[in-house]
């Protein structure tokens, strides 16, 4: 009996280790401080709806290196949206954004740190991201998801023992269709864009942070490179909103056309001379 204690409590000793040394693995004081509430940094005399590029207006005035293709996906999503039409923005019916446009920070962002993952949670219709750092290869077969699968690497730049910057890389195959901004901006609809990121904060404010995002799209011409940028909220106690896309959502998809939902429960069109939807699975009442 008392040998078989012995071993219980040498093997217990040993959880208690690897424990004790797993914990002891991450230094929490060698990370950079994104603790708290992170909103988007909005540049006075443009727009509140949020862009990719936050010092430009959003569609055209983003200035994308679109090729002549999809610089017509654009044109013709636009005209849509001036009709009343959704365009390019499948979001509106509240699908998720995916990369990149969930970065834009529609609502606050958080940022956790762990020592194999760092998580960024998005309180909109993307719900986060995980971005690994535990030092792992590329899958060979990558399920398709609106976030994309990233893996990132904690750098110290200057060499003072503590990390400055995230390094990330973001792969598809995503599921689509996705935009950078609300006026249907494209991405290549074969759904293979890259995304390598730059997350660290300002050296001269740690209360900005930087989000340097390169996207390399069969959409672009070249790599596109823009600073997203975020402020964090002061308030050591932040309210946390929550907000579900469905909730107070009017847009209804039915078919290849979006509807409205007055306020009295009754489908509208949102354009002049929309078609109704097809009913031939409903029993037509006789007049």
């Amino acid at each position: 009996m008392l040998h078989q204690r012995s071993i219980v409590a040498v093997v217990l000793a040993g959880a208690l280790m690897v424990t004790i040394g797993g914990a002891q693995a991450f230094d929490e004081t060698r990370y950079p401080n994104l603790k708290g509430q992170w909103e988007r940094l909005i540049v006075p005399g443009l727009p509140g709806q949020p862009s990719f590029d936050q010092t430009k207006s959003w569609g055209f005035g983003q200035e994308a290196p679109l090729t002549p293709e999809y610089k017509a996906v654009l044109e013709a999503s636009m005209a849509d949206q001036a009709r009343g039409g959704q365009g390019n923005f499948g979001s509106a019916g509240c699908l998720a954004h995916g990369m990149p446009l969930m970065m834009n920070a529609f609502w606050p962002q958080e940022y956790i740190i762990t020592a194999d993952t760092t998580y960024i949670l998005i309180n909109v219709v993307d719900h986060g991201r995980r971005i690994f750092t535990d030092g792992r290869d590329w899958p060979t077969d990558i399920e398709p998801t609106y976030a994309g699968y990233s893996i990132g690497k904690w750098i110290d730049e200057d060499g003072d023992g503590r990390y400055d910057v995230l390094e990330v890389e973001t792969r598809g195959p995503f599921k689509g269709p996705r935009a950078y901004d609300a006026s249907g901006l494209p991405l290549h609809h074969d759904n293979q864009s890259i995304f390598k990121e730059r997350i660290y904060l300002d050296k001269s404010n740690p209360d900005i942070l930087h989000d340097e995002i390169t996207v390399i799209d069969n959409a672009l011409t070249r790599p596109w490179t823009v600073d997203k940028r975020y402020i964090r909220n002061k308030n050591p106690r932040p309210v946390w909103l929550e907000y579900v896309c469905g909730e107070n959502n009017a847009l209804v998809n039915i078919g290849n056309e979006y509807y409205f939902l007055s306020a009295d429960r009754l489908l509208m069109p949102t354009r002049k001379d929309q078609p109704p939807p097809d009913l031939q699975y409903f029993k037509q009442s006789q007049k």
